[in-house]
């Protein structure tokens, strides 16, 4: 009985969580590319990942609880990480939609680690804050760093984004030490 209501919490949890903040089950993003999607982030607390639903809830710095379904292999990624582990969700706004780019462990390393759970190679893109910001233009090229499916790369620039091999992006996401698992990547 109280594996049914933890499955049932979890499932209210995720539905309450998408229809609160429109997301779908491809929700959140990243820095926004020339073409400009916008991009957002959840900073808060890991609540839960439960493998049945391939879900992760979580519970915002501002009090309000969020969930997203991802695929499996990123929730098998995931499973080591504990409630209350700090978390932050990156997404790109496209319409109504909500794609994750990316689920973060902010000190999960004692480095900034991209690891790519996609099921395609992408490139980690990185370059220098400009004027205090991510995603103004810098006076040298981004550095591209390729990832391939499964694997992971680091940076020690302050900001990044990934893209899908052979394309590239604007690194417009501040970069923080700790792990995050890249789920989808955009030019």
């Amino acid at each position: 009985m109280e594996r049914i209501r933890r499955v049932a919490g979890v499932g209210l949890a995720l539905l309450l969580g998408a229809g609160s903040v429109g997301l779908s089950s491809r929700a959140l993003a990243q820095a926004p590319a020339p073409a400009a999607l916008a991009f957002r982030s959840v900073h808060g607390k890991l609540e839960r990942v439960d493998e049945q639903l391939n879900g992760v809830a979580v519970v915002s710095d501002e009090g309000r609880r969020m969930a997203w379904q991802l695929d499996k292999r990123v929730i098998e990624r995931l499973k080591g990480f504990k409630p209350g582990d700090p978390v932050v969700v990156i997404y790109r706004q496209r319409g109504a939609e909500k794609a994750v780019t990316a689920i973060a462990f902010p000190g999960a390393a004692e480095t900034p680690v991209y690891v790519n759970t996609t099921d395609q190679r992408v490139v980690l893109v990185s370059g220098p804050m400009v004027d205090g910001a991510c995603s103004a233009p810098a006076k040298e090229p981004p550095r591209t760093t390729p990832i391939l499916a499964g694997g992971q790369a680091e940076t020690q620039d302050a900001c990044w984004c990934c893209a899908p091999a052979g394309k590239t992006c604007t690194p417009a996401n501040k970069t923080g030490l700790g792990r995050a698992f890249l789920t989808r990547c955009y030019e």
